[in-house]
This record gives C-alpha cells, sequence and structure tokens, in this order.
C-alpha cells in the first residue's frame, strides 16, 4: 500500500499500472492529498474492502447479536449558519447545486470493524483506526471501454404513502437532480464520447436496521477511447471530486463547500474502487464513519437549491445516519436515535 501525497503523482501512477495491465486497489480522498494506491491488496491487512463482492475478506462476521447507534448532530442553530451562506452564495448566481455536509458524533456498542462487517452496501471500506464507508453509490464503472455514472440525488423514508411518487414529483428534488445528472453528463463528455442518459431518476430501496429509505439514481455513460487503460489515472482524476457530493458548477462550487464546512472532509465523499487490469469499478464512499480522538463522528449531508427548506435539510441530514442491517437486532434501550 503506498500513499500519494500528491494528485499529480497518483494520477501518473496510475496510468502506469493500467498501461501494463496492473490490477490495483485506490481510495482517494475528497482533497486529493491522501491518495491510497495498492497493487497487492488480497493481502492487504490494515485496508478491509468489499467492492461489489471484490473482498480480502473471507468470512464476515461479527459476534455482536444486538447493537445501538446513538446519534448526537450538531444544532439546528449552527446547521443555519453554514445553510445561510450557501443559500447567499445561491443567490448571488455563484452556484446552482451544493452539497453541503456535517458530522455527527456517534456512540455505539459496535466498533469500526464490527460495522464492516454487519452492514450491506455496495461499496464497503474499513482503514484500520481511521474510519469505515458502506456506500450505496456508484461513482464510475467501465465495462469493456464503456464508462458509466451513476449519481444518487433524493432520498425518503419508504414508509410514507406514496413515497415514490411523492420524491419523483417533489419540485426541489427534480431540479436538484437534473443540475447533477447535467453536470455529470458534461465531467463524462471530458472523457468519452457518445454521451447520453441511459436510465433517468429511476428509484432504489436502502434496507436499514429500523427502517426503509427510497434513493433516487440516473445513470449516464458514454464511449472510451481504445487506449484508455493507458490514461486510467487522467480519467479518474478529470472525474473527481464526484459531481454528486460536491455541485455545480464544480469549482466555485468547491470554494464555497470549504468556507461553509470549515473542516476538511478527508476521505468522506472521495471514492474507493479497483481497476482489475482493464475495467473498473468505484463507489463514492459516504455512509461514513471515522474515529476523531476517541469520538466516532458519522459524517452526512444533501444537496442545497435555491428551494431548498433548512428544516427539512437539516431532518435529512439527520436522516441518512443509519446503519443497513437487515440481520441483527436493534437494542431496545437505543435504537438509533437522535438527540439534539
Amino acid at each position: 500500500m503506498i500513499i500519494y501525497n500528491s494528485k499529480k503523482a497518483a494520477r501518473s501512477a496510475m496510468n502506469y499500472l493500467g498501461k501494463r495491465g496492473v490490477p490495483f486497489l485506490f481510495l482517494i480522498d475528497f482533497e486529493m492529498e491522501k491518495i491510497i494506491i495498492c497493487t497487492d491488496f488480497e493481502k492487504e491487512t490494515t485496508l478491509k474492502f468489499d467492492i461489489n463482492g471484490v473482498t480480502n475478506v473471507k468470512t464476515q462476521k461479527s459476534d455482536i447479536d444486538k447493537f445501538y447507534l446513538d446519534a448526537y448532530p450538531i444544532s439546528k442553530a449552527q446547521y443555519k449558519i453554514g445553510f445561510k451562506k450557501v443559500v447567499n452564495e445561491i443567490q448571488l448566481g455563484n452556484s446552482f447545486l451544493l452539497n453541503l455536509t456535517y458530522p455527527t458524533r456517534v456512540i455505539s456498542n459496535l466498533g469500526l470493524e464490527d460495522i464492516f462487517y454487519i452492514t450491506s452496501a455496495k461499496y464497503k471500506i474499513h482503514l484500520e483506526d481511521e474510519f469505515v464507508c458502506y456506500s450505496p453509490e456508484i461513482f464510475v464503472q467501465i465495462k469493456e471501454g464503456r464508462i458509466s455514472s451513476n449519481p444518487m440525488k433524493g432520498t425518503i423514508d419508504a414508509s410514507i404513502e406514496n413515497a415514490a411518487s411523492i420524491i419523483l414529483s417533489d419540485e426541489k428534488e427534480t431540479a436538484e437532480h437534473y443540475t447533477i445528472v447535467d453536470l455529470i453528463r458534461n465531467d463524462l463528455s471530458r472523457v468519452a464520447k457518445d454521451v447520453k442518459v441511459d436510465k433517468f431518476r429511476y428509484i432504489d430501496q436502502i434496507t436499514t436496521s429500523d427502517r426503509n429509505l427510497l434513493q433516487v439514481s440516473s445513470k449516464i455513460s458514454g464511449q472510451l477511447p481504445d487506449d484508455y487503460t493507458d490514461h486510467i489515472g487522467d480519467i479518474m482524476f478529470k472525474l473527481l471530486p464526484a459531481g454528486s457530493i460536491s455541485g455545480a458548477p464544480k469549482k466555485k462550487t468547491l470554494e464555497i463547500i470549504r468556507d461553509a464546512e470549515n473542516l476538511k472532509r478527508g476521505y468522506y465523499t472521495g471514492v474507493c474502487g479497483i481497476f482489475d487490469g482493464k475495467d473498473l469499478d468505484s463507489g463514492v464512499m459516504i455512509r461514513f464513519i471515522e474515529e476523531v480522538g476517541e469520538e466516532l463522528h458519522y459524517r452526512s449531508g444533501c444537496g442545497i437549491t435555491s428551494m431548498s427548506n433548512v428544516d427539512k435539510e437539516y431532518q435529512e441530514m439527520i436522516d441518512k445516519v443509519y446503519l443497513p442491517i437487515t440481520d441483527m437486532e436493534s437494542s431496545e434501550s437505543k435504537s438509533a436515535s437522535i438527540n439534539g
């Protein structure tokens, strides 16, 4: 496992490996300042992963049969400070969509490794003594030279009557989704030809320990040049950071994010993935818990537009604090409660 502190060096390393058809695993942080590239990833011990079924963990189990996850989010007053900054920038025309995120302190009887084993997700990563991530969101996939991306925008509690119709007809959610699809389409056009929207606003169901969620995604794809493996690093870094967790226009929106959040994201909302020598599969590192000193912090957020309501966005940030577990029992006294 090699850690690169330079985006340029990491990009060159990925190009070198891609040109030679050498498989590698990668973790790219949001700021692109601490990039992990690992060629012998199946033997890696400090980094556990499960990338759509490709894993270095033979048996995934935990001795814990009951759990609790108590969450202590920042106050609404604190949230409003960042929210107002973002809305002001949107009103000035400096951004159309911005993903605003904050940490929530959580207390649980589960350790990060336990959470890695018992959660269910497309993309799972556990970096020892640092974080665990169990993400449902695809970043980009490359199959037979065709690159695709599946941005995820829009979340609703599945138990709400007519939940699917509500989320698909919501004016704010629809506008947000159109914006992100257009951004991703433009991003893919930087590296591919014949870019098109294959599926628009389809719904996936996420099962958690205490409720089901519906999440809205779209699929956009394009055709890479024949020699794309020689430039796999160039392709990835031209697309980063992911549009779904930054916003549009991307460059100015990233400046606003730094000012509003006032905290580096690190690996949260970065990307992880595997290149097998020809094809690539990667996910956006959302649904993320990190160690901060003696505490655990869950990172979550939501997209802000000109139509956003502060109360709804604050609640959505809290609603995303969950564990996707279906075969464990929640503690009766402490079952994913929200405090504060």
